[in-house]
């Protein structure tokens, strides 16, 4: 269909339902995909004869392609149309499933996952900028509130998903699920997807993605593997990361056609949203693995159980996240993004009181009054930073965006499960025998760490709550 363009606010004209349903059902699946192998992992552990530091390299992995592959989609989005990206995208997704299916050995599968995360490093991006391409700014509260449900209910029904699975077939069962639904994401996308970017067929700059690969490759590694590699190693290959990342930084700002377009963090309001979203997706992360490891060790739940506690937080998340969107759309975010960190933040520093004596039901309402807070910030800062921007360069936002979310959830979990074995070594150390006391001091001193953090975006809230307006 031919974009007519009606003038300089208007949206040309696209079969907006058709569009979002098609682009949606692929986040989701991408993202519902990124963790259903997290349960399987013992069994993967004994079937395959590997230790728990080398099933990590599982999510590891797929971390590093999607933290490399991302910060290139802007090029990528102004290079192919978006028909051609997101065909792209599943059949990397469908490939990498079809050889999981089929894989016998650890290499095998590993290699499977890699195939996979090419396509969910494509096709978040994809969904985000051609989603805000084909509505009208008025709606774009409600779009992003629909993007950030799939972002959250995705990655967090796969765990919960899959134990119920694994409870009468094999893990290859996770994956023979997901053909039938990429098969149709194809036919989909054939049937109704449009060009939603420019194409302007930027000169592609090869030093800036072998600069790109080492930055974000360097350190989003270090980072994952504090917990399982030397200190002085991980140093050093942060070091190279750092380095490299100033070196593509300074490259990209001299450049007339760069690979992605910086000149964004010179508005405030883009710098300030970007960094909270990178502060939520930060602890939602580390949440997701420090709550399971208190409540399997802690108090002594199944690992399907422990998934089913956290699945009505993430519930609240992905129903109230759309209405926020709309009510974001009639009255800004003034009130709504510095409201939900002071929930967020309130509700962390009690969690952080967590004993021996708290229930699992009492964890599960206050991470749920934790995820409210998370529905009423995340959509609501992501629409604030990127409705700053002009159209030419709102590819390359979308871009920072998921780069910042991508870093923010490799730092989170090693950061936060670093504090939390740091201090409960420390407990061990002088209280010798008390392991599960021992637990919930790390996981105390871990989780009001976060409180903290979270306190310090809620006074930069205040900051963007300011310059947060309804859409004209």
């Amino acid at each position: 269909m031919e974009a007519k363009q009606l003038n300089s606010q208007s949206t040309p004209k696209y079969n907006v339902k058709a569009i979002m349903i098609t682009l949606l059902l692929a986040g989701f699946l991408s993202l519902f995909n990124e963790t259903i192998l997290n349960v399987a992992f013992p069994t993967l552990m004994k079937e395959m004869h590997v230790s728990a530091i080398t099933v990590q390299w599982l999510i590891t992995a797929n971390v590093l392609v999607v933290g490399i592959l991302v910060p290139v989609t802007a090029f990528l989005l102004h290079t192919f149309t978006t028909k051609q990206l997101y065909l792209a995208s599943i059949t990397f997704l469908l490939l990498g499933t079809v050889c999981a299916i089929f894989s016998t050995s650890f290499t095998a599968l590993l290699i499977s996952r890699i195939i996979q995360a090419f396509g969910t490093g494509l096709i978040v991006p994809l969904m985000m900028n051609s989603s805000l391409a084909i509505t009208p700014p008025e709606k774009h509260g409600s779009i992003m509130g629909l993007c950030v449900s799939i972002l959250t209910l995705g990655p967090a029904l796969g765990p919960t998903a899959s134990g119920i699975l694994l409870q009468y077939f094999s893990w290859h069962s996770l994956f023979i699920v997901l053909v039938p639904l990429l098969i149709l994401c194809i036919i989909l996308g054939i049937v109704f997807l449009e060009n939603t970017s420019e194409i302007t067929k930027p000169k592609i700059d090869y030093l800036s993605i072998i600069l790109s690969t080492i930055a974000f490759a360097g350190i989003i590694y270090s980072i994952s593997s504090l917990s399982t590699s030397k200190l002085s190693t991980s140093l050093i290959i942060l070091a190279i990361g750092i380095i490299a990342l100033i070196i593509y930084v300074r490259r990209q700002l001299t450049l007339s056609t760069p690979i992605l377009e910086l000149r964004p963090f010179k508005n405030p309001v883009f710098t300030v949203g970007v960094l909270l979203i990178a502060f939520v997706q930060s602890f939602q992360f580390s949440a997701n693995v420090i709550l399971p490891t208190l409540l399997q060790n802690g108090l002594k739940t199944s690992t399907f159980t422990s998934a089913l506690v956290l699945l009505p937080a993430i519930l609240v998340s992905a129903i109230c996240t759309p209405f926020v969107g709309k009510v974001f759309d009639k009255i800004g975010g003034k009130v709504l993004i510095p409201l939900g960190f002071a929930i967020i933040c309130g509700f962390t520093f009690v969690l952080s009181r967590a004993s021996l004596t708290t229930s699992v039901l009492s964890i599960t309402l206050l991470y749920c009054c934790i995820m409210f807070g998370q529905s009423l910030t995340m959509s609501t800062s992501q629409t604030t930073s990127l409705s700053v921007l002009e159209n030419k360069t709102r590819a390359d936002g979308v871009a920072i965006v998921n780069t910042a979310m991508q870093l923010a959830g490799a730092l989170g979990s090693s950061v936060y499960v670093g504090l939390m074995t740091a201090f409960q070594t420390k407990y061990l150390n002088s209280h010798s025998g008390k392991s599960t006391e021992a637990l919930y001091n790390g996981f105390n001193h871990a989780i009001f760490i976060a409180a903290i953090v979270l306190f310090i975006g809620f006074l930069f809230s205040l900051y963007l709550s300011s310059k947060s307006k309804k859409a004209n």
